[in-house]
């Protein structure tokens, strides 16, 4: 087996290829070939690792021909993780700008985001990247070897590259896959909450209806869907409200408040899931969003398009396994406190999360005399800076019983604070307050230290944009708190996808959706409980690559059902 093999097709619709040597360089002539499928699919069973630009730019092309790649090495993304990692996240990250920066010449920009289209193909007129010759690649592979060895824990940074270009080819299949789902079922649904749909677009029966009842309960015309307009009418009711939203309302007392708030809930499926939404997404009996892997600072996966990461349990009706196929539905439990515990290396919480109970009343009965509610506030509050008010006492609990746990944390808060860059368990970076690259930090004395020590229920998404941090210091610490549990939360789960994914290769089952702490297989009825052994296996595969032998425990709960909608 030749261990890695660098592609870059060529201009003409060609391909050029060279074996690589364990420095990076050729180990043997760069050859040019008509058809990159046909190269490629000659050469994988005998490949241990493609080293390409980008994997949105082959992998599609090479699947729509039947083509699996079992490995690959995706070199724009690399080049994020280690610009990150220097301190300089937020430069151009093309193979081009990598190219440009190793022989210090004008560094061209990223060609602009592509916006998301429903169906449609890439035009003949969109900005392309600017082609980079295969020798040139080899020579920003090599780099970026040498920059691995250069980083705080080099076999993690290594490791972690390796699982963001799996998780590459992950979505590339998720996307290639989508995701069962019936559209006379989702028409279903949405007749039996909204009603018939009126000529020319306009709002279904249903919110016709609640609209006219709140503007009845005003004792004028109201427009529900407008904010001010509803701020306004409470006004003029006497009522002085900041918001519409629902935590806000629902305490009033008002007649308007009840068609009100289903009008909210139901306008809400409408906008985001309704007849539109079904026109533009759903195609051949498969939901089709497009999953970005690595689409956040954080690590965690976003769509483009789509909304597949916020879909209402009403509407997942309408995802129903193939005739004679299953749904396998696998969540992880409690994932970012076991997470705490195994970077944190705390001995208490490990020992915690290596049982196989509830880690939440565990942790009540440590330290919280048995309150679970409790415990898992207080948790949460460590995980995600949560720390006033009866928050702050929590904590002080959680503090005596687990204070590695807390205080690891704690560092990452502080090191956020004042600017420091802090890193996941395996070296994916929070980026520096605005403007604070590594040298602009040490002109400014600021230390830049990492927070990754050796041996030392999704309840809610954050996400920080760098230079917001620049004017709110206390909100940035918070993100770094939770950064360092959330991020190395989205670690595990790429070795996790890699794991499953190596196993499902030699069954008729596929990876059908992804989401931060859930993954759903669609198989043939008979695999399912060979995929619900396997989900079982990668979880633990995938946190002894990752956090190294600890007792810490990754369970997941698992559903085998027909319907999406019923897992849950």
């Amino acid at each position: 087996m030749t261990d890695r093999w660098a592609l870059a097709p060529t201009e003409d619709g060609g391909v050029e290829l060279a074996p690589l040597g364990p420095d990076g360089l050729p180990a043997g002539p760069v050859t040019r070939e008509p058809d990159l499928v046909e190269a490629v699919r000659r050469r994988e069973p005998d490949v241990g690792r493609w080293v390409w630009r980008a994997t949105a730019e082959i992998y599609p092309r090479l699947l729509a021909e039947g083509v699996r790649v079992e490995r690959c090495y995706d070199i724009e993304d690399a080049e994020t993780l280690l610009l990150g990692h220097e301190g300089r996240l937020g430069e151009p990250r093309s193979a081009a700008a990598a190219l440009a920066r190793l022989r210090r010449a004008p560094v061209p920009p990223d060609p602009p985001l592509r916006s998301a289209e429903p169906g449609a193909q890439p035009s003949l007129f969109e900005p392309r990247p600017v082609h980079v010759p295969l020798t040139d690649l080899i020579e920003v592979y090599a780099d970026q070897q040498r920059r691995h060895g250069t980083t705080a824990h080099p076999d993690r940074m290594r490791l972690l590259t390796a699982a963001e270009s799996a998780g590459m080819l992950v979505a590339a299949e998720l996307n290639r896959a989508g995701m069962p789902w019936r559209a006379d079922v989702h028409r279903q649904v949405l007749h039996e909450m909204l009603g018939e749909r009126y000529a020319g677009g306009g709002e279904p029966r249903r919110l016709a209806e609640l609209a006219d009842e709140v503007s009845q309960a005003f004792g004028r015309r109201v427009r529900p869907d407008l904010p001010a307009d509803v701020v306004k009418a409470f006004g003029q009711a006497g009522i002085r409200i900041r918001s519409t939203r629902r935590w806000e309302i629902e305490a009033l007392d008002h007649p308007a408040v009840k068609p009100l708030l289903e009008y909210k809930r139901l306008y809400r499926i409408w906008v985001a899931h309704g007849w539109s939404w079904l026109q533009d997404w759903v195609r051949d009996g498969r939901f089709r969003p497009e999953f970005l892997a690595h689409g956040t600072v954080t690590g965690r996966w976003v769509t483009n398009g789509g909304g597949a990461l916020q879909i209402p349990k009403v509407i997942r009706r309408a995802c129903v396994a193939d005739p004679g196929w299953r749904l396998v539905v696998a969540d992880a439990d409690q994932m970012e406190p076991r997470v705490l515990a195994a970077i944190s290396r705390d001995p208490g919480l490990m020992e915690v999360a290596g049982r196989g109970t509830d880690l939440y009343q565990a942790v009540s009965d440590r330290a919280f005399s048995g309150d679970r509610d409790q415990a898992k506030l207080a948790v949460l509050g460590a995980v995600y800076g949560q720390t006033s008010g009866d928050g702050l006492k929590n904590l002080a609990a959680l503090r005596r019983r687990f204070p590695r746990a807390v205080q690891y944390v704690d560092d990452a808060a502080r090191a956020g604070e004042e600017g420091r860059l802090v890193r996941t368990w395996l070296g994916r970076t929070c980026p520096p307050a605005a403007g604070a690259s590594d040298a602009a930090g040490e002109e400014a004395g600021i230390p830049q230290a990492e927070i990754a020590p050796d041996g030392g229920d999704q309840e809610q998404t954050t996400e920080w944009v760098p230079g917001y941090a620049s004017t709110n210091s206390r909100a940035r610490g918070r993100f770094a708190r939770n950064f360092v549990v959330q991020g190395s939360a989205a670690d595990w789960t790429l070795l996790l996808l890699a794991a499953l994914r190596r196993t499902l290769a030699g069954m008729a089952a596929e990876l059908v959706f992804f989401q931060h702490d859930e993954v759903i297989v669609h198989c043939p009825a008979e695999e399912a409980d060979a995929v619900v052994a396997a989900i079982r296996e990668a979880s633990q595969l995938s946190g002894r690559l990752t956090f190294g032998e600890t007792p810490v425990r990754f369970p997941f709960t698992t559903a085998v059902v027909e319907c999406y909608a019923d897992a849950k």
